[in-house]
């Protein structure tokens, strides 16, 4: 009856447990670093750190992602204030240039930071576009 083909509990394990793993790594060493009472700051920074690095922030995106109806909605709402707070930082140093006369440097900086964003918005949908294997 299963003809050859993964359940579903295995292809998730196969896709994500790496993810599943660092998770509970990273979960793990923050409870280890509370007890012996670490600085939260510290604690805060180590895990932004390792999860950019590791990539763990993109995989659980993607394993929220997999709920349906909601998953999607819930990855849109945590990812837009990265852009409006691009966005919004450009605007406040064009603001800044332009007071201190900075005009070809400010529109060098607005043109970096669209080039920033196109580019991340090329890439989230070539990642989309061509499967992973």
């Amino acid at each position: 009856m299963n003809n050859g083909e993964p359940s579903p509990k295995n292809s998730f394990l196969r896709s994500y447990g790496s993810t599943v793993l660092l998770w509970l790594g990273i979960v793990a060493a923050v409870v280890v670093l509370l007890h012996f009472h670490v600085d939260k700051k510290l604690i805060a920074v180590m895990t932004l750190t390792l999860g950019l690095l590791t990539k763990a922030f993109a995989g659980l995106g993607a394993m929220v992602s997999l709920l349906p109806v909601v998953g999607p909605l819930i990855v849109k709402l945590l990812t837009m204030p990265f852009f409006w707070i691009v966005n919004g930082l450009g605007y406040f140093v064009s603001v800044i240039a332009i007071k201190k006369g900075y005009t070809k440097e400010m529109v060098r900086s607005r043109v970096l930071t669209l080039a920033l964003l196109v580019g991340i918005l090329i890439g989230y949908i070539l990642g989309h576009l061509l499967p992973i294997r």
